[in-house]
């Protein structure tokens, strides 16, 4: 039955389909208003929301990346969790952005999650152009938040969650740390940070008073970042709230995505990072399940550790050194060929423990002589498990399943997926959560 209504005075009808969904016609355009999603309630339990990051999967267009979720993410679906609503933690770089942004596209693609009871809840907005196959590196903090283009892009990306997320859910996005430090020359480029993230929460504002959709942005710390741990992570929130002071909006709408791989390399411990932050008045956008690569440096682990100095990612490396001394070095690679040439250094004594931003899979088993840092991430499941309103937002984020040594690497795609799952939902339960 149809019914007509009006938007600012513009006449539109609307269709009621089966699934409880709203089609309607506005002002020539077409839309799809979705209803409440159940969420993965089956599965997890308080109103938790676990996704794995499609940033796993090459695709720089729309097409690209429509094509992997309906190949890979609903293999994965078909395993893990068959039949039931399936949560999608989707990445979008700019080129995709724009391209389903179109009205056409977008309600195709809404039509397409009612029909495999998928819905997405949050994006990750960190890699504005492409993430795979070719040289990464640092250019993926570029542009930075001194730049108009990455306001546009997040923007642009708020924009779609608040079409595509389910009424009565919160949506995230996640995004670069601010920039890479070492793009960083002036106090200047700062304050053009504290601008444009100030408009970004302004335009979340007004899609909250338009839409009724409730999103907040996560800065994303990480080694070399502008932000990289707990300390700085505070102090760049303090200098936000002096830009526009008693401005509550900034607690509202712009948190942290806290993910466990980066804060480990700090070697922070997670449950006073994290309760830090929250005595901060900093909101925790969203948690990323994933691990890092750690090491005592010695011949043998020095050659192993070749296996994964590939030409695409950034691995930063952190060194603590008995003293509890931290030294940061800036990517794997160089770091590796240091230590060919000054063997004898203290860098690369067995008594210091080495950190890689390198994802490993969180199931995997530890392959002598490395280990991961999964005692990490347990701990903030722990933390999880004792303060279940801690982040609703829950994305497994190993995106390296192509750049990963043979030994570590799952046949396929989909079974790195399917198992990670299985270990994540069991962390889950052994701490009530699922």
């Amino acid at each position: 039955m149809a019914a007509v209504n009006s938007i600012k005075g513009v006449p539109f009808r609307f269709f009621r389909t089966r699934d409880g969904s709203r089609l309607h016609r506005h002002a020539g355009r077409l839309m799809l208003c979705r209803p409440a999603c159940p969420s993965l309630l089956m599965i997890l339990k308080h109103g938790l929301n676990l996704a794995y990051c499609t940033n796993i999967h090459r695709g720089e267009t729309w097409r690209e990346v429509f094509n992997a979720l309906k190949t890979h993410a609903m293999a994965v679906r078909d395993v893990v969790c068959p039949g039931k609503s399936f949560a999608i933690g989707l990445r979008l770089g700019n080129s995709a952005s724009q391209e389903l942004s179109n009205p056409k596209t977008l309600l195709a693609f809404q039509r397409w999650l009612d029909r495999k009871n998928a819905y997405v809840f949050t994006i990750n907005g960190f890699p504005f152009g492409q993430f795979h196959g070719t040289r990464v590196k640092e250019q993926v903090y570029s542009p930075d938040w001194t730049s108009p283009q990455r306001l546009e892009y997040t923007n642009r990306l708020l924009d779609l969650l608040a079409r595509l997320l389910p009424a009565g859910m919160e949506g995230s996005v996640s995004t670069v740390p601010g920039s890479f430090k070492d793009f960083i020359t002036s106090p200047s480029q700062e304050r053009q940070m504290f601008r444009n993230l100030w408009k970004c929460i302004g335009h979340m504002d007004k899609l909250r008073q338009k839409t009724g959709r409730s999103l907040h942005l996560g800065l994303e710390p990480e080694p070399l970042g502008w932000i990289e741990n707990t300390r700085e992570t505070i102090a760049f929130f303090r200098a936000m709230e002096k830009f526009k002071p008693g401005d509550e909006r900034l607690k509202v709408y712009l948190g942290v995505n806290y993910d466990a791989c980066h804060f480990a390399l700090q070697f922070e411990d997670p449950s006073k990072a994290i309760t830090g932050m929250i005595n901060a008045g900093l909101k925790i956008s969203k948690l990323h399940l994933s691990s890092a690569l750690r090491l005592n440096p010695s011949p043998r682990s020095l050659k192993m550790l070749r296996l994964f100095a590939d030409d695409v990612y950034l691995h930063q490396v952190i060194c603590r050194h008995p003293s509890g001394r931290l030294s940061r070095f800036r990517d794997l690679p160089a770091v590796l060929d240091s230590a060919q040439n000054k063997p004898q250094s203290a860098t690369y004594s067995v008594r210091n423990e080495w950190r890689v931003h390198f994802h490993v899979p969180l199931h995997a088993r530890a392959i002598a002589p490395f280990h991961n840092t999964n005692d990490h991430l347990l701990g903030v499941l722990d933390l999880l498990g004792q303060n279940p309103g801690l982040s609703s937002h829950l994305e497994m984020e190993t995106y390296t399943w192509a750049v990963l040594p043979s030994q570590w690497r799952s046949k396929t795609v989909e079974e790195q997926l399917a198992a990670e799952y299985h270990w994540t939902l069991g962390a889950l339960r052994q701490r009530n959560l699922a």
